[in-house]
């Protein structure tokens, strides 16, 4: 599966990609690699980030669109901002449902990832939409 770019942002200053998938399970692997190659266009900008930043952000990417391929099979779009002193990820899909968190189980294996996602985010929330959500999570840079 090939994700299907969507032009940067209007404004050159603004470090931004969107990527649209169809769904499948293949959006997976294949939102990391576009985190990889966001990445590598922050630091040919001369951003600055910690070395964690590529690995926190493509695990926040990679449980994101885990999610929505769990839980809102379909279309999804994929984008990642330049923002202050972070990279805002936005991740919409057309399920109603809102993430929400497990109550604490030791013995659970599996079903952790909004638990992640929050420990690696500045921020996350999510936003209704007429069809569907968007969640926003801002991973910091340093």
């Amino acid at each position: 599966m090939t994700p299907a770019h969507m032009p940067d942002a209007v404004d050159p200053s603004v470090v931004s990609t969107v990527v649209e998938f169809d769904g499948g399970s293949a959006m997976i692997p294949a939102s990391r690699d576009v985190v990889h190659g966001f990445v590598a266009r922050l630091r040919e900008a001369g951003v600055d980030t910690t070395d964690t930043f590529l690995d926190a952000a493509r695990l926040v990417v990679s449980e994101l669109v885990t999610n929505v391929h769990r839980h809102a099979p379909g279309p999804c779009r994929l984008r990642l901002t330049l923002a202050d002193d972070g990279v805002e990820i936005a991740v919409w899909d057309t399920a109603d449902g809102f993430p929400t968190f497990l109550p604490r189980d030791p013995l659970r294996i599996g079903q952790h990832g909004l638990e992640i996602v929050t420990r690696l985010c500045d921020e996350v929330i999510t936003k209704p939409h007429e069809t569907g959500k968007t969640v926003y999570a801002r991973v910091p840079l340093r």
